[in-house]
């Protein structure tokens, strides 16, 4: 029997015995963490087995590990980035046209590292967005640069560091979301621009990233593609990333309880695995929630077992690696200069 088509959040630091005997019982296919979740490296370590020892097997976990301002692992225990376009923008000031790949691919092989240490094996990155003037203040930052060509380059380095260190990359917002002026945490974005200018530039980054094992979509809005839904609930939308983009990995939602949706939880759920996701994230932990999402899941499909089968054989031990060369390395780049 395939397993729930979610991936759910859990309320605190430790797991409770109600939540163990919840995710016994609705068997999510996978975990995903938040700063609530963190405090220690013992503690998180401790959190990701009894996640996985409630459900009886290695299912993924995931967090949103960005750096910058997108971090639920701090100081003093793990390391401390530069918001991601700055980092690009001051490694591409500093040195070759490469510098800026390289670099990054250092940062999250890094980041792979402190991750894989503590049980989590899913990041969600890389960030397929492109930065532009209109790009809202919640995403800009965090994205690569505000060329199709350099957004692919360094996400590819990004998801390759991560797969290198044994964790899962999970591109990010499909189709697009750089276009977008609103915050989807709180409103429905919208992305004005007609579907050939989509297919040229918001698109590119994910067509050269198709082949990655995960990939999560945007509550936007795409007049070109759907008049009133976001890409989450589009058929119209979810077809694109399929067709056009070429994406076959497992296609999971953005978080299903963010303000940019409407109507019920039961109903983004429904209308989510209608479109053609695969599996639905709902991450604030909070139990009552999570019952109503697993009721309207239901299980994976044939398809989305497939996929996530595809998606979770990518899972390899992580490759060795010298950490102070790295650093060193890395701090070479950012500071101009070749590493000695």
């Amino acid at each position: 029997m395939s397993v729930s088509a979610t991936i759910l959040g859990c309320e605190g630091p430790v797991l409770g015995r109600e939540e163990r005997a919840f995710y016994r019982a609705a068997d999510p296919w996978g975990f995903i963490l938040f700063a609530r979740n963190v405090d220690t490296p013992a503690q998180l370590a401790r959190l990701t087995a009894d996640l996985r020892e409630a459900v009886g097997r290695d299912a993924p976990v995931f967090i949103d590990q960005e750096g910058g301002r997108v971090a639920r692992m701090q100081a003093p225990h793990w390391r401390t980035w530069l918001p991601p376009l700055d980092h690009v923008a001051r490694a591409a000031a500093s040195g070759s046209p490469g510098w800026p790949a390289r670099s990054m691919w250092l940062r999250y092989r890094l980041i792979a590292y402190e991750l894989a240490s503590v049980g989590i094996d899913g990041n969600c990155a890389p960030l397929g967005d492109i930065a532009c003037p209109a790009t809202h203040p919640f995403l800009r930052n965090r994205c690569y640069g505000e060329t199709p060509a350099l957004v692919a380059e360094v996400a590819r380095a990004v998801a390759d560091a991560l797969l290198a260190g044994g964790v899962l990359p999970v591109v990010k917002h499909m189709p697009g979301h750089g276009r977008a002026a609103g915050d989807s945490h709180t409103d429905l974005p919208r992305a004005e621009a007609a579907r050939a200018e989509l297919a040229a530039t918001d698109f590119a980054p994910f067509r050269a990233l198709a082949d990655l094992p995960l990939g999560m979509t945007a509550h936007v809005v795409y007049p070109a593609l759907d008049l009133a839904a976001p890409a989450t609930l589009s058929r119209a939308a979810i077809r694109a990333v399929r067709d056009e983009i070429g994406f076959s990995g497992l296609l999971m939602t953005d978080d299903i309880a963010m303000g940019a949706l409407s109507g019920s939880l039961e109903a983004r759920v429904r209308g989510a695995l209608a479109a053609g996701c695969d599996v639905v994230l709902h991450c604030n932990g909070r139990l009552a929630e999570m019952e109503e999402v697993v009721a309207a899941a239901g299980r994976l499909t044939e398809a989305g077992q497939a996929r996530a089968a595809a998606a979770l054989s990518c899972r390899g031990p992580a490759q060795p690696i010298d950490i102070p060369a790295l650093e060193a390395e890395l701090e070479a780049l950012l500071a101009g200069r070749e590493n000695a």
